[in-house]
């Protein structure tokens, strides 16, 4: 009971956390962009769901994702396991708990490249952007 009363509070605590970031406007300089930011956002979930179900569709013809444990028995393909697989790598967090096997290995490389790329774009964009704002000012 203890626990899922501050389970509560820490979410509300993270809650609040973000609304003040993204409502403060003491920042009048900041290159922060909300709509970019956003579109950034649901880029990526678009990109680990799609990839989710490229490698669904890839487990249909057979084992895609091994357990990353001495033994590497094969994992679950569900596709929870793969969307979550799919966030860990665009991500680029690699935990290890699941590793790829055959063709997947290239996605997965690929999947991750977009991980880093994508953000670095979009933060020179909003780099860019500030920086012809402040030319304005």
């Amino acid at each position: 009971m203890i626990s899922n009363i501050l389970i509560a509070l820490t979410i509300l605590f993270i809650i609040a956390n973000l609304y003040i970031f993204f409502t403060n406007k003491s920042y009048k300089k900041s290159t922060f962009n909300a709509p970019l930011f956003y579109q950034l956002f649901f880029n990526m979930i678009g990109i680990a769901l799609g990839f989710a179900v490229l490698y669904f569709l890839l487990s249909l013809n057979g084992t895609i994702l091994k357990v990353g444990s001495p033994t590497g028995d094969p994992a679950d393909q569900s596709f929870g396991n793969l969307l979550y697989f799919s966030g860990v790598t665009l991500l680029s967090i690699g935990y290890g708990d699941y590793v790829p096997v055959g063709s997947v290995k290239l996605f997965a490389v690929l999947e991750a490249s977009i991980g880093i790329l994508l953000p670095a774009a979009y933060f020179m964009k909003a780099f860019n952007n500030g920086k012809s704002d402040n030319r304005k000012d």
